[in-house]
């Protein structure tokens, strides 16, 4: 073995430069976190041949001192922190001094720089490390030209020059989500390809990620002791294919933790099915010393002290906004101390409510004090019942501002025994009424599930041939189709007599019901096959029992439904994730007729 010697200087910054500086992208990363630290209010980056060539950002920030920039380019120098307690409580994007080492071990990188208060500005090269006048109004200018100049072996490793560029654009995006009060611009090869003035949150969601984002998010506002979150989560009629629409950020720095994916994960699971993916823009505010954010080179992944309490946290707050019925849209709910439900495992539709967290003493123990519905939500529920469960439903009468004051409107008429035809204040509301009572029962169905759900004998069993399979498996899942509020049993060497179902799809096509619930038991031969695949179960039921097409239903059938939607959560969509109900607004409807030309 060869004797052990110390590296060089310049060695040891190429070593970690091969952690900080993956590709263009990552210098832009590590140059505007720096930029925004100095208290930037305007960044521009200019680019060349997707930033191998050339990595340009130039700020309006505080500046360098003159005696700091040989500092400022050596390893292990920085400004942000001066002991470990610094460390654990960071607030700043960099805190470890060795990113422009890093850089200028594999580039040639020249620093120009003016504080308020100097008569000039310094201008040095990382090569020579000597310091000159130079002309600057104020801030920044860091240039980084031909990467990974001294290993060539690097470049290969390198993609196309659009490629790296789509990878530089996508840092920017990031930084410019996490800070909409900074005004960002971006040019390439000359050309501009973005330029995004200073704005609120909301605003500057809409210039990134556009208007069909905004039109189909759900605000996600929730606060619990000391997290907070805040954002928006697109509903599953946004969903994609890809990952490209999912932003998470902590204390204002972008990650890609699993333990938050995966949270958002499972608040879409009962709303979205296949491989789609969801889209949000999640903000996850805490004390810096709850977080360990030095755990990854690239600064991507953290650690959270209270891991299980995050996740559920973030779970709860994305489930409620995500289910909050429309009827409910601005009615607060608080969270008071003291009560473990709310970071439960459970998948319970909630009363409907709009998020709005009061602060608690603990976020791992607190509770959701739900407030009652309003008078006009208990009316139109009230309606609904009597409505359904008259035999000839009376023709109701609805106040003058009736539809002003129904999210959904009222029914004007069916369309092909598929569509609801409604009237609100913004214009005409169309309904699938297959996909809307199919949620409905779904959540009725999840409720009852959790208690004794309500059976219905049949006065005559219904006798259907069976399937040997079907047979072993009615034999097998007794308890469990006990559980679920069915009486099957063999009635003959190849048939089945189902004797009582659940009282919510007494009205469904029960042989149809029956083998499809069968199929689902097949399907999951698990021995706890309710615990473990409950809501799919669950879901089947209601896709079979609920209200099928070609039905003609009455007007006040059609008002109940369109009340019991208002109040039920997650009634945007079906449990396939497909929209149940589109709104057409009277702009809309005036834009195709050419109304006002």
């Amino acid at each position: 073995m060869p004797r052990i010697h110390p590296l060089p200087d310049l060695l040891i910054s190429q070593i970690a430069a091969g952690e900080v500086v993956e590709r263009p992208a990552s210098v832009l990363k590590e140059l505007l976190e720096n930029s925004l630290d100095a208290g930037a209010t305007k960044i521009e980056v200019t680019l060349e041949a997707g930033g191998v060539k050339l990595i340009r950002v130039a700020d309006d920030g505080t500046g360098i001192e003159k005696e700091d920039l040989p500092l400022a380019l050596s390893r292990h120098a920085t400004s942000k922190i001066a002991s470990l307690a610094d460390l654990e409580a960071v607030a700043s994007y960099g805190f470890r001094g060795e990113a422009l080492a890093a850089i200028a071990a594999v580039a040639r990188v020249t620093l120009t720089s003016r504080t308020a208060d100097a008569p000039h500005a310094w201008h040095i090269d990382a090569s020579s490390m000597e310091v000159k006048p130079a002309a600057l109004a104020a801030g920044t200018v860091v240039t980084v030209a031909d990467l990974y100049f001294s290993t060539p072996a690097r470049r290969k490793f390198l993609k196309s020059s659009a490629t790296e560029f789509a990878h530089c654009d996508e840092v920017l995006v990031r930084m410019a989500l996490a800070r909409p009060d900074v005004a960002f611009a971006l040019s390439h090869d000359g050309k501009p390809k973005r330029r995004l003035a200073s704005a609120d949150f909301t605003g500057r969601i809409e210039a990134l990620l556009g208007r069909e984002f905004m039109a189909h998010a759900r605000a996600v506002e929730a606060q619990a002791g000391p997290l907070r979150l805040s954002g928006y989560a697109a509903l599953p009629a946004y969903a994609k294919t890809t990952r490209d629409a999912q932003f998470c950020f902590v204390n204002g720095r972008f990650v890609r933790d699993k333990l938050l994916i995966h949270a958002a994960r499972q608040a879409y699971a009962d709303v979205l099915h296949g491989a789609h993916q969801p889209a949000y823009v999640l903000f996850l505010e805490l004390d810096p010393s709850a977080v360990d954010v030095n755990v990854h080179p690239a600064k991507t992944e953290v650690r959270f002290r209270d891991a299980r309490g995050v996740h559920q946290f973030v779970l709860h707050a994305l489930e409620r906004a995500l289910a909050t019925p429309l009827v409910c849209i601005g009615e607060p709910l608080t969270l008071t101390p003291n009560d473990p439900r709310a970071f439960a495992h459970d998948r319970e539709a909630r009363p409907p409510q709009r998020i709005a967290y009061a602060p608690a003493s603990s976020y791992s123990q607190t509770e959701l004090a739900v407030e009652e519905p309003t008078a006009q939500a208990a009316a139109y529920l009230e309606f609904a019942r009597q409505a359904f469960a008259t035999a000839v439903p009376p023709t109701p009468t609805f106040p003058a501002d009736a539809a002003a004051s129904a999210p959904l409107g009222y029914a004007i008429g069916q369309l092909a025994g598929i569509y609801i035809l409604a009237q609100n204040a913004q214009g005409l509301v169309l309904v699938d009424m297959h996909a809307a009572h199919e949620r409905i029962l779904y959540e009725k169905l999840k409720r009852a599930a959790d208690a004794s759900p309500a059976v219905q004998p049949l006065l005559v069993p219904l006798l259907f041939s069976a399937s040997e399979k079907e047979l072993a498996c009615v034999a097998e899942h007794q308890e469990t189709l006990a559980s679920l509020g069915f009486e099957i049993a063999p009635a003959g060497p190849q048939q089945l007599a189902v004797r009582a179902v659940p009282a919510l799809l007494a009205g469904a096509d029960l042989a149809r019901l029956a083998r499809a619930l069968l199929a689902e038991l097949i399907h999951h031969p698990a021995s706890r096959v309710l615990e473990t695949h409950r809501n799919a179960i669950l879901a089947t039921l209601a896709c079979h029992g609920a209200v099928r097409a070609r039905r003609q239903l009455s007007i006040a059938e059609m008002n109940a439904l369109l009340r019991e939607m208002e109040a039920t959560a997650r009634a945007d969509q079906c449990n396939h994730g497909r929209p149940s109900w589109v709104q057409l607004s009277l702009t809309e409807l005036d834009r195709l007729f050419m109304r006002g030309r």
